[in-house]
């Protein structure tokens, strides 16, 4: 009988030393996590975002408008390129803010980009196709991340921007409707001298509503 009693006790000092192990290691997942996410706060980071941002010029005035913004890896559909991404994105510099992805993966990435921001717009593509009156532009894509300058946050960023503008870009400065926004216009003049250089890291895209 002693034995037996010994041997229920043996196993429940098992069973409370293995949840007691697992609320320790649960316990400091959760308190590595909310560092880690406060870090992330503070300094305003958030690369697992992607913001794609439409920029235009209208009356002289530079207007940057938020298309879309999704989890990176509803995007980019996999967590392994999703990491690659984001770890380039820290490479970027104030003279150049776009992402240096390998170049023959630019398309893959892009395009994934574009995907997304075809389907907010494939409305025009089916009233096209029925006849009706829809009118087109050209865009392109660009991933970015902006070191330079004071900007709120960071976030990986998917610059769309109609292509005779980026190609034809006024060289006088035009007006803010932040000031924090002049760091964009430094973002499109590096645009508009790569996508010269090298269009490889930029896709085109048509757009119809």
């Amino acid at each position: 009988m002693n034995e037996f009693l010994q041997l229920i006790r043996k196993h429940l000092y098992d069973e409370l030393a293995g949840l007691l192990i697992v609320a320790v290691f649960t316990f400091l997942g959760w308190y590595w996590g909310k560092r880690k996410a406060d870090a992330k706060w503070q300094r305003r980071e958030f690369f697992d975002r992607l913001n794609v941002s439409l920029n235009m010029i209208r009356e002289g005035t530079l207007l940057i408008r938020t298309i879309l913004e999704k989890g990176c890896v509803e995007v980019f559909l996999n967590s392994s390129a999703t990491e690659t991404i984001i770890a380039l994105s820290r490479q970027t510099t104030p003279q150049d803010s776009i992402i240096p992805l390998p170049k023959e993966e630019y398309w893959d990435y892009l395009n994934a980009v574009l995907n997304e921001v075809a389907e907010k717009f494939s409305v025009g593509q089916i009233k096209r196709d029925l006849g009706l009156e829809v009118t087109g532009e050209r865009y392109v894509i660009c991933l970015t991340n902006e070191t330079s300058g004071e900007m709120k946050t960071r976030k990986l960023r998917a610059m769309l921007i109609q292509k005779k503008l980026l190609t034809h870009l006024p060289a006088e400065q035009p007006k803010f409707e932040s000031p924090h926004h002049i760091t964009r216009w430094q973002t499109l003049n590096q645009l508009a001298a790569e996508y010269q250089r090298n269009p490889h890291r930029f896709l085109e895209m048509e757009i119809v509503v």
